[in-house]
């Protein structure tokens, strides 16, 4: 079993939108710090106009962050652990065969039961219908391979 990647996301991951993400980032910065000495220099700064160049900039620097590649959404599955990229902001989580107490698989979800207590949970989409059945398939693979037990709950309407 070779290691298998499947995106969680519709994020264009090719070079030129990863260009103008960044460049429209450094944009919005760049307009946020000009707001930024506009204001210092007027008295007219309200509460609004400090939470508008904060958005602005926090916008940009999200720009920045997807346009180098770090804000894509995925999953991996190797032999035996799972690596998890839930969020675009947050770090990326990984799971070693040993700590994955049970899965549980949901029409939309996975839910993850690790051996702490704690539980990770994996939301799908409701879009890309084929992506999240061959993740499902791989990850009952890994369960088999790795003799996790794992239960498929089919809600019923």
């Amino acid at each position: 079993m070779e290691k298998k990647y499947f995106s969680l996301g519709t994020i264009e991951n090719n070079r030129f939108i990863n260009i103008i993400r960044a460049m429209f980032g450094i944009l919005c910065i760049g307009i946020a710090i000009f707001w930024l000495i506009f204001n210092l220099n007027s008295s007219k700064a309200d509460l609004s106009t400090w939470i508008t160049i904060i958005f602005i900039m926090g916008f940009g620097f999200y720009q920045i962050w997807s346009g180098a590649g770090r804000a894509t959404r995925f999953i991996e599955i190797g032999l035996d652990y799972i690596r998890l990229k839930r969020n675009a902001v947050l770090p990326i989580r990984q799971m070693q065969k040993d700590e994955i107490k049970n899965i549980e698989f949901l029409p939309l979800n996975v839910v993850f039961f690790m051996e702490t207590g704690k539980r990770v949970i994996l939301r799908f989409g409701t879009i890309y219908h084929e992506t999240n059945e061959k993740i499902i398939d791989e990850l009952i693979r890994f369960a088999n391979h790795n003799m996790i037990p794992f239960e498929v709950i089919e809600e019923k309407i």
